[in-house]
């Protein structure tokens, strides 16, 4: 049977990771989406939290354990604060956690407890490639054994904070299946590119970057002979997508039932209008039909069970979701959806992004 109570722990993470959203994310979010940067000062205090080393054992250096669940319980309080920060605050996570779910001994040792100190870690992954129909199975980019290194080639992009990185996750192309090796950003090879532009997310930084005869030695492919399984790792970060595209949309809708409510068109809140009433009523049932989808991928996922069909569906319907609700936001409040001085416009544009991020993003 499944228990729809918080334990105690995760109670308190979700308080506090939300207050740091209240406090934090919706005080800088324009400004953030602005100037295309996000303050260090946020990132910062949102590293402090010690959300990434609460997923990471004592035995090196963290002081937890992995819990899709629980992600997902705060993954939604950050996203509603704001994506931007968010994804930004989440890089390092798209480094340590696959050394966590797949790395060797030795690769753990090595590498985890970076992700364990006072400081914002420089270390991030290369999964997207710019071409059509983007398939994490099937890449571009390919990796080489050549006696004792592998030598990478390949285009990425949507690499985020790729130019202040100091370790670099690149995923490849092996022998016809998808492997993943550890890359330092100072390699010679590794070109960092132009910043690429998006419609939302703006606050989020992402590159393009280019590998050329990128030599590493064989240690570094990431879980050693063993490899990694991807459909694994697409699965956590489809739990990831979901969990914040919840997020996004639940802000949007609490913003636009509240302008309803006190929003009076001739005498009365357009609230009362039938029509308004039934678009916010099919807005929450969506954000809580998607909501009961991923907590379900991530407790089969915790579980030991296999979680992927449940966790594409759920990142299927939430991207989906988030579309409809962000967009009903907008209608909700009329002529001023589309006004900046309002955030439900930046909350759309986010939204429409969730679709192109599969593999982009886990935490």
């Amino acid at each position: 049977m499944y228990s729809f109570d918080m334990t105690p722990e995760q109670k308190m993470l979700v308080d506090t990771v939300h207050r740091y959203a209240e406090k934090n994310l919706r005080a800088i979010y324009r400004e953030a989406e602005e100037s295309k940067h996000v303050p260090e000062k946020v990132v910062q205090m949102g590293w402090e939290l010690g959300l990434l080393p609460g997923l990471i054992d004592a035995q090196y250096g963290g002081y937890g354990e992995y819990s899709a669940l629980t992600s997902a319980l705060y993954l939604e309080e950050m996203a509603w604060g704001d994506l931007g920060v968010t994804l930004h605050l989440l890089t390092p996570n798209l480094f340590a956690i696959p050394i966590a779910q797949f790395g060797t001994d030795q690769q753990k040792a090595q590498y985890l407890s970076m992700f364990c100190g006072d400081s914002f870690p420089r270390a991030t992954a290369a999964m997207i490639e710019p071409v059509v129909q983007f398939d994490p199975a099937e890449l571009r980019t390919t990796a080489e054994k050549r006696g004792d290194e592998y030598v990478i080639n390949g285009k990425k992009t949507y690499v985020p904070l790729a130019k202040q990185a100091e370790l670099f996750l690149v995923y490849a192309q092996e022998n016809g299946a998808t492997q993943a090796f550890i890359v330092p950003g100072d390699a010679p090879g590794v070109k960092v590119g132009k910043r690429v532009k998006l419609m939302g997310v703006q606050a989020l930084e992402l590159y393009e970057v280019d590998f050329e005869n990128v030599a590493i030695p064989k240690a570094n492919r990431l879980g050693g002979l063993k490899g990694i399984r991807i459909q694994r790792l697409l699965t956590l970060s489809r739990i990831t997508l979901g969990a914040l595209a919840v997020g996004v949309a639940r802000a949007a809708y609490e913003y636009a039932l509240n302008y309803a409510k006190e929003r009076v068109a001739f005498g009365e809140p357009i609230a009362h209008r039938q029509s308004i009433a039934f678009m916010l009523a099919n807005m929450r049932i969506e954000i809580e039909a998607t909501r009961l989808m991923v907590w379900e991928a991530a407790y089969k996922y915790d579980a030991g069970e296999d979680a992927t069909k449940a966790a594409y569906l759920a990142k299927m319907y939430a991207d989906k979701m988030v579309l409809e609700v962000t967009d009903g936001a907008v209608q909700v409040l009329g002529g001023h959806g589309y006004i900046r001085d309002h955030p439900v416009e930046l909350w759309l544009r986010n939204g429409r992004g969730f679709a192109t991020l599969d593999g982009a993003v886990v935490a």
